[in-house]
């Protein structure tokens, strides 16, 4: 097996829930000598114990065989620290506000690290009233095409999910500055800042529109 529980995620656990090594090793019914072996890297917890070791330590099986304790941070609920995830195998999008285990398809799934937009995946933005209005010039075919367009702010995500043989257009209400991601089912994720000075410089027809002036 590739990944299984480690010492050090069994013992950071343990000691973050103020338990001892024998108050660990009575509620499994193993000695303290078998728990003391697993967290100095002895000896592995049999697989008939993980179910019961996860509960004692008040986490999912999956945690404790990625092989790292696991640590709910305080990310200050901002969106713009968000990961996202794909599956490969169903297409499948998962949003995650920090770090996580995410499974799909019988598939551990990394995060994906979004690269800046390059020729092939920027957007155009334009502004309708209070809409965002991007669009993409990017191949929409059944073998290359765009899954999804994202514009994430401070506090909220925004998706568009996209189909081969659409059109590579979204609208999203417009709440402030924030990043523009695309996904490309053969080149991964792309993101696009979108601030205030762009919205005020790309409003169609706002640079040339002469000022209205009330009849005398």
């Amino acid at each position: 097996m590739d990944h299984y529980v480690t010492g050090a995620a069994i013992r950071a656990l343990r000691e973050k829930y103020g338990m001892t090594q024998a108050e660990l090793a009575a509620v499994l019914c193993v000695s303290d000598k078998a728990v003391s072996k697993w967290e100095n890297g002895r000896g592995f917890p049999d697989v008939s114990l993980l179910e019961p070791l996860g509960r004692a330590l008040r986490v999912s099986v999956a945690e404790l065989l990625c092989g790292q304790a696991i640590v709910n941070t305080n990310r200050a609920s901002n969106m713009l620290k968000s990961r996202f995830y794909v599956c490969p195998v169903c297409g499948n999008v998962m949003l995650t506000r920090g770090e996580a285990l995410i499974s799909c398809c019988g598939i551990q799934l990394p995060a994906l690290e979004a690269e800046e937009a390059d020729g092939a995946h920027t957007v155009k933005a334009e502004w309708v009233e209070d809409e965002l209005f991007v669009c993409a010039d990017h191949p929409m075919s059944k073998e290359h095409y765009l899954s999804f367009a994202a514009f994430m702010t401070a506090d909220r995500c925004d998706m568009k999910t996209f189909y081969p043989e659409d059109n590579a257009e979204a609208r999203f209400f417009w709440r402030g500055s924030g990043w523009l991601y695309l996904y490309c089912n053969r080149h991964g994720l792309f993101r696009q800042r979108i601030d205030r000075a762009i919205r005020q410089t790309n409003q169609p027809g706002r640079a040339n529109r002469p000022e209205q002036r009330n009849p005398t």
